[in-house]
């Protein structure tokens, strides 16, 4: 992913703020996979 910098602060720090975004976007993969585990499990073992 390309972001293009030079228009922004000089303060501004943007490896670090695409590394934040990069881990949000991966954590948030994984709760939705474990979610669906979970209501797969439920569907398996709790209907009857």
């Amino acid at each position: 992913m390309a972001v293009e910098t030079s228009g922004g602060h000089p303060a501004m720090d943007y490896a670090e703020h695409t590394r934040t975004y990069a881990g949000f976007v991966r954590a948030i993969i994984i709760v939705v996979a474990l979610l669906a585990v979970l209501l797969a499990g439920m569907a398996i073992f709790l209907v009857p």
